[in-house]
């Protein structure tokens, strides 16, 4: 008898915006289902928001299971609603940066995908690919591979290795350098190692030290 009385209730009341929370989308068209609140009434299937679509420029990030979104009615019609945009509460928290381990601050822009419904409690696919735009740099990654660029450098991680790009050079961590099929050419510096110079480098000879390399 509840659903009935609340199917009256709703057709009753004066058309007017509201907050509703999606219980089944479709990707193929770009369509989702909502749970009006407060009333819990489920709609048909609806236009999903786009989040920009001008010219040839196209995004597209259907919403999720859970989602909430603001909804308006079309022509104060209580019966046909189109949503107007998706929002972040207390229950659907934003994401949270794998870069700082907080969510986006004023002024800054930030990008996760693989987030499912019920924010406040799913974990995030940590495999998906996210993107910040902070203050200090942007950072981005997917995986196990990350990539800072600061003010000074460019960081990018894989796992354990760490390559560093700055003024100062090229900088190599946790794992050596393979080249295939082409040459390494120093002009005006040398190669070295913690002990040795490939250019200055002398070795043990039977009646003293060799020269230095010719060559």
């Amino acid at each position: 008898m509840k659903e009935p009385i609340q199917a009256v209730a709703h057709q009753m009341r004066m058309a007017h915006a509201v907050h509703g929370i999606v219980s089944a989308v479709d990707p193929s068209s770009h369509a989702v289902k909502v749970r009006l609140q407060p009333e819990d009434i489920e709609t048909g299937w609806l236009p999903d928001t786009a989040l920009a679509l001008a010219g040839d420029l196209q995004l597209a990030s259907p919403c999720s299971l859970g989602s909430h979104v603001l909804l308006i009615p079309i022509e104060g019609n209580g019966e046909s609603y189109v949503i107007a945009s998706s929002l972040f509460d207390v229950v659907a928290l934003p994401p949270v940066s794998p870069a700082t381990g907080k969510v986006a601050q004023p002024g800054e822009l930030l990008i996760r995908a693989g987030r499912g419904a019920k924010s406040q409690s799913a974990e995030p696919d940590k495999e998906a690919a996210w993107f910040h735009l902070g203050r200090n740099g942007i950072f981005l990654g997917i995986g196990a591979l990350r990539c800072t660029i600061g003010g000074d450098a460019i960081v990018f991680h894989a796992g354990s290795f760490e390559m560093t790009l700055s003024a100062k050079g090229l900088t190599l961590k946790g794992a050596g350098m393979s080249i295939n099929g082409g040459d390494i050419v120093v002009s005006g510096g040398d190669v070295r190692t913690e002990l040795n110079s490939l250019s200055g480098h002398i070795h043990p000879a039977p009646n003293g030290m060799t020269g230095k390399p010719v060559g």
